[in-house]
C-alpha cells in the first residue's frame, strides 16, 4: 500500500508538470500570436530608453553628480588597467574624460602616468569617440592621417577647405 502511494504521488506530480508546461507553452504562443505584442515591446522598450536618457541627462546637469561619475570612471578605469584588463580600463577613463571640465590636463596626467602603449590606445579610443560624436551630430566624416592632409601654414584642426576632416595622428 505504501508503494501505491508514492506511484500515485509520483504519477500525480509528473501530470501536474507536463499540465503547468503545456499551460506555458500555450500563453506563450498565444501572446506572440498577439498582432500588437512586438509593438507594445516596442513601446516599452522605448519608454525605458526615454526614461534612461532623461536620467542620464538630468544627472548631466547637476555638478555633483558629474563629480561622482568622474571620480567613479577615474576609480574603475584605474581598478582594470591594474588587473592588466587594458581596453575595459581606457574606455572608463574616455567616459570620465567626457564630462570632465578639463580634459587637456586629465591628458597630460595620464600621459606622465600610464604606459606609452595603454596611453597610446586612449588616444586611439578618443579619436573614435570624437568620430562617433562628429558622426552623430553631421553625417559620417572623413578620416584623415598626419601624413596625407596637405593643410600649408595652417594647423590641420583649423583647415578652412575641409572642416569635417579629423586627424588621425601615426602614433608610430
Amino acid at each position: 500500500m505504501n508503494m501505491l502511494n508514492k506511484t500515485t504521488v509520483g504519477i500525480a506530480a509528473g501530470v501536474a508538470g507536463t499540465l503547468f508546461l503545456g499551460y506555458c507553452i500555450y500563453f506563450d504562443r498565444k501572446r506572440r500570436a498577439d498582432p500588437e505584442y512586438k509593438m507594445k515591446v516596442y513601446e516599452r522598450r522605448r519608454r525605458q530608453r526615454k526614461y534612461q536618457n532623461a536620467v542620464r541627462n538630468a544627472s548631466l546637469n547637476d555638478y555633483e553628480a558629474l563629480q561622482r561619475y568622474f571620480a567613479q570612471e577615474i576609480n574603475l578605469g584605474e581598478t582594470l588597467i591594474g588587473r592588466g584588463e587594458f581596453e575595459n580600463g581606457v574606455v572608463h577613463f574616455v567616459n570620465a574624460l567626457g564630462v570632465c571640465e578639463q580634459p587637456t590636463r586629465i591628458l597630460g596626467f595620464f600621459q606622465a602616468t600610464l604606459s606609452p602603449q595603454v596611453f597610446a590606445m586612449l588616444i586611439i579610443k578618443l579619436q573614435e569617440f570624437s568620430n562617433r560624436a562628429n558622426a552623430e551630430m553631421s553625417g559620417i566624416p572623413k578620416i584623415g592621417s598626419a601624413n596625407s592632409i596637405d593643410s600649408g601654414d595652417k594647423p590641420v584642426c583649423y583647415g578652412d577647405s575641409s572642416p569635417s576632416t579629423i586627424l588621425i595622428d601615426d602614433l608610430e
